[in-house]
């Protein structure tokens, strides 16, 4: 019994030794001291100094030998997280409120009109797109009055490109690739005042809104289906009509009563009647407004047709040959 019992406390002994904090060795220095312990007695003896002379010895002291000092062990890497942790305000779901959520790669989007506004320039109610290697056009801002989009690559204009513009008035898209217009593209602006569509490949013209008073649609393929009759009858503000460089082979119309100029150069024009531009039931009709007619470049000889222009204050400049 007196063995079994020496031997369990050998191993609690044991036991209690590997848990012990670790001991490091310190070496000191003796360089650094001005006495060791053996020395004490003799530096703090006042047996035979009188009273009133007594004066206080101050020494360092050096250890004798090497001592160990207790050191306590490291605290554990795991709950140094778990304070950092705690550390980070958290929210109820547990995530940080310092972590942003993004996304794109510009961030979250203020409103629809910044993409467009960067793509292009933007100034007050005017977008310039011009030579943007554009291939369609690009959404605008609500109260955008004025679009440039020249020199791009668009081919189409769909229906609902400028729908909700309530405040367009002047579009302008010279030197595209534009082929095909959807019939609704335009008609529905209420404030469009200026369509320029020049240097396309536009063969067909849709309805156009009759607040139009510039429109300039030269340099097409524009043909003898290319304009619907009567397109431009109604409307009254309508002062230029541009319709140089096409394939037209007859004038559009009736036309307005205020145009003032009317541009056909270099089209497949045939043939002019006397009420072109004139009323032949009212000889004393004077047409004041339109002062400005170009026909020079189509194979027609405006001398065989003068009474046509008996209304006009200005002859028509064309080939009278």
């Amino acid at each position: 019994m007196k063995i079994l019992a020496r031997l369990i406390l050998g191993l609690v002994i044991f036991d209690a030794a590997g848990t012990a904090p670790t001991l490091e060795p310190i070496n000191y220095d003796s360089e650094t001291y001005d006495t060791v312990l053996e020395d004490l007695d003799n530096l703090y003896n006042y047996e035979n100094i009188p009273i009133g002379q007594a004066e206080i010895e101050t020494a360092t002291v050096m250890p004798s030998g090497n001592r160990e000092l207790l050191t306590p062990p490291p605290p554990p890497e795991e709950a140094e997280e778990e304070e950092e942790e705690e550390s980070t305000p958290r929210l109820i779901d547990g995530s940080s409120p310092q972590e942003p959520e993004f996304t794109g790669v510009l961030g979250p989007h203020t409103n629809e009109d910044f993409p467009t506004c960067l793509l292009c320039t933007c100034i007050s109610t005017t977008v310039y797109c011009d030579d943007r290697e554009l291939d369609a056009i690009p959404p605008l801002p609500r109260n955008t009055a004025y679009f440039y989009s020249r020199f791009n690559r668009i081919k189409k204009i769909n229906k609902n490109d400028f729908a909700s513009l309530n405040d367009l008035r002047r579009i302008d898209l010279t030197s595209n690739l534009i082929s095909e217009i959807d019939e609704d593209a335009f008609r529905k602006l209420p404030r469009l005042r200026e369509l320029v569509l020049r240097d396309n490949k536009i063969r067909q013209l849709p309805e156009l809104p009759n607040t139009l008073t510039f429109i300039d649609i030269s340099s097409n393929r524009l043909g003898r289906k290319g304009i619907k009759q009567e397109a431009f009858k109604d409307m009254s503000d309508l002062h230029h009509l541009y319709l140089t460089d096409n394939n037209l082979d007859h004038i559009p119309l009736p036309l307005p009563e205020n145009l003032r100029a009317l541009h056909l150069q270099n089209n497949n024009i045939l043939e002019m009647h006397e009420d072109t531009f004139c009323n032949v039931k009212n000889l004393t009709y004077i047409r004041k407004a339109l002062e400005d007619i170009r026909l020079d470049g189509n194979p027609i000889n405006l001398s065989k047709t003068p009474q046509a222009y008996l209304c006009l204050p200005r002859l028509p400049i064309g080939s009278l040959v």
